[in-house]
């Protein structure tokens, strides 16, 4: 026991010597798969180690990574980059077989200083080409995918520049033309790698590698017309035109018993080796830059991220094609446009007339087309991206289009309801009135005008006009005979009112005039129709109409209030009011008293 308490007092004290995240270099200072094959070698898929292993790394990312044909000495050359033994590295194997599958990641990244920032340079080995048993679709996904992660691409080739070597760049001239640069001389959206041929030999004839990869880039005769050719000479000059962005170098044979440079110090290796292998060193330094995507560096997330969406665009076809991947890329920047447009749109107040929604639909199209324009990847191939946000946009436009007729249809029924409520109304005055009838008949169509907006707009005016005619036509033919029966009412009340109520002769007078007239009328003449063409008709139409209704006062509403405070009024006249006030205020017509004469009235 004092034993064990004496080596953790001695562990707790070198631990306050200890750097922090020694541990955790030291667990890291190893290679890890970060893709690998699946069962077929067809298709290619993540591994968690090597995922952990780049999600850990805070600062931005450079990545190298050397591609070539299996047994071209890949994973020996990755060790010298890293300044490693064989036994500590990437391993070298010396069989037929590859030795790498998939791709592999060092896990304790180089940091370098690039512009004033901290940059994390993180090398690659790739699974060679051409090995048995795989198909060329698996090459192709391979050399895709690390020329897309690197910021470095260093094509390790063994002798010289093969035909087959320059076809398989064609998908790095594809990515170069599709991502390198933006229109209008914006920013960089995706740069792609610095391409680095690395022949190595023993000599070069008098040449220079520059020289032997230009020769190798030269249009080759075709006057047979051969579509091959013609491909590949296409190649040749989209590398030609890359000259910037491309870097030859040569290096020589480390020694001529190749099965024992694992075991071989840097003395016991060709002088001229050494010192070109750290010339490749620093030119490796020079040229590396962070991986930059859409403008900007990624960390050790951000990275891990991008390498699942370029699997992802690899893996979705049967070929590895620059389509797929520039859809992949766009697929976040299609949800923005497609959400800044349901944005635009959501602020809407529906229902709308219809071309006011086209024209918010246009200018939300075009707010989103320029929210592509500015954050799309790629050149050529993003027209697939951008006709597929103006399919989606559509799509979205289309619901609104029928949300836009529910809510039309919605509005303008209500609407048309409340008319039909207010005219049935109109039909059942109590005291009917050809003005108020009018007046809500105006205000009606007014605001059926005013507010029902929408496409369903037509079909109701269509609706609405039939209704308010049929209710005018109705109101019209039944006004003459309600106000023709009203009247003979009216002056059969005043009779009983002038005679008993209010005892006013001229009252009395008046309305049995008005009575007899209304009856004798309609009896010589037959009909009552006729009387309404009559101009004395027309004067009580125009005395009634003043009375029943004005913008001041209106009589059907306030009738019954008015009638119930005047009858109490005249009764309370009659009552009380004789007594307090004397005869004098009495009217003279009934008061049968003679001066001098007691004797009572005889009825």
């Amino acid at each position: 026991m004092a034993l064990l308490a004496g080596f953790l007092v001695i562990c707790l004290t070198l631990g306050w010597f200890w750097e922090p995240g020694t541990c955790e270099g030291n667990e890291f200072r190893r290679a890890f798969p970060v893709v690998e094959p699946d069962f077929g070698h067809t298709k290619l898929r993540l591994a968690r180690e090597g995922l952990e292993a780049i999600r850990r790394i805070r600062s931005p990312i450079a990545a190298v990574a050397v591609i070539g044909p299996y047994r071209s000495g890949k994973s020996f050359l990755l060790n010298q980059l890293l300044s490693l033994p064989c036994d500590k590295g990437f391993g070298v194997g010396h069989m037929r077989d590859t030795k790498t599958k998939g791709i592999w990641v060092w896990g304790d990244p180089v940091d370098v200083v690039i512009d004033g920032v901290k940059v994390s340079v993180l090398y690659l080995d790739t699974e060679g080409f051409e090995s048995i048993g795989k198909s060329n679709v698996y090459d192709d996904r391979i050399f895709a995918l690390a020329t897309i992660m690197s910021s470095v691409l260093i094509y390790n080739l063994p002798e010289t520049i093969r035909e087959a070597d320059i076809s398989r760049l064609s998908f790095a001239v594809e990515i170069a033309e599709e991502f390198y640069g933006r229109f209008g001389g914006q920013d960089v959206a995706f740069e792609p790698a610095k391409l680095l041929w690395l022949i190595q030999r023993d000599f070069l004839q008098g040449k220079s590698v520059q020289q032997m990869v230009n020769e190798a880039l030269q249009r080759v005769p075709n006057a047979n017309g051969d579509k091959y050719i013609d491909q590949v000479n296409q190649i040749r000059d989209s590398l030609a035109i890359m000259g910037d962005n491309s870097t030859a170098f040569s290096l020589p044979q480390p020694h001529l018993q190749r099965t024992k440079l694992c075991d071989m110090k840097d003395s016991e290796l060709d002088h001229s080796y050494v010192e070109r292998r750290e010339h490749l060193k620093q030119l490796v330094t020079s040229i590396v830059r962070p991986k930059i995507v859409q403008g900007k560096t990624l960390n050790g997330e951000e990275f891990a991220s991008f390498l699942e969406q370029i699997l992802e665009a690899l893996n979705k076809g049967e070929i590895p094609s620059t389509g797929s991947l520039v859809e992949v890329f766009n697929k976040a920047i299609l949800d923005r446009c497609l959400k800044l447009y349901n944005q635009q749109m959501d602020r809407l107040h529906l229902p709308l007339p219809e071309d006011k929604l086209q024209l918010a639909n246009n200018d939300s199209k075009v707010e989103a087309r320029k929210l592509f324009d500015e954050q799309h990847f790629g050149r050529h191939h993003a027209e697939h991206s951008a006709f597929k946000l103006e399919e989606e946009m559509q799509k979205v436009y289309k619901n609104f289009v029928l949300a836009n007729e529910y809510q039309s249809s919605k509005l303008c029924e209500s609407l048309y309801t409340k008319c039909e409520d207010k005219m049935d109304h109109l039909q059942a005055l109590r005291l009917p009135s050809m003005a108020k009838f009018n007046a809500g008949f105006l205000q009606c169509n007014q605001s059926f005008e005013k507010d029902c907006v929408g496409p369903s707009k037509k079909s109701y005016e269509q609706r609405i006009s039939k209704m308010l005619g049929k209710s005018r036509a109705l109101f019209i033919k039944d006004y003459n005979n309600r106000l023709f029966n009203w009247l003979v009412t009216f002056s059969l009340v005043m009779v009983v009112v002038g005679r008993f109520v209010i005892k006013f002769f001229l009252l009395e007078i008046g309305a049995w005039v008005m009575f007899i007239f209304l009856e004798t009328y309609t009896r010589m003449f037959w009909t009552s129709e006729s009387l309404y063409y009559n101009p004395a008709w027309h004067f009580i139409v125009a005395t009634w109409e003043s009375i029943v209704y004005s913008p001041i006062l209106d009589l059907d509403k306030w009738a019954i209030p008015l009638g119930s405070l005047l009858l109490i009024f005249v009764l309370y006249w009659r009552c009380y009011g004789r007594r307090k006030l004397g005869g004098r205020y009495l009217l003279p017509l009934y008061n049968t008293q003679r001066r001098g004469s007691s004797r009572p009235r005889s009825d």
